[in-house]
């Protein structure tokens, strides 16, 4: 299961990865926060879509555009 930029708001087009919270590699279970998303108006945690092996692919510091696949779950 691809792991997506999510659109936390109306206006948003895009937003920066500040920490992730798990190591690439590690097994992760739906709905554990995996990541923190930064955007103009606020900070959230992104949780997992699914359970599995998490690859990681979105770097820190980076901004990324809505919908951008930043990691991948495999099952």
């Amino acid at each position: 299961m691809e792991i997506k930029i999510p659109q936390l708001g109306v206006t948003m087009t895009e937003g920066e990865i500040t920490e992730w919270l798990v190591e690439n590699g590690a097994s992760v279970t739906e709905g554990e926060p995996i990541y923190n998303l930064a955007t103009d108006k606020t900070e959230a945690e992104i949780e997992a879509p699914s359970a599995g092996t998490i690859e990681i692919f979105g770097e820190i510091d980076t901004t990324y555009q809505v919908g951008t696949v930043v990691g991948i779950i495999r099952q």
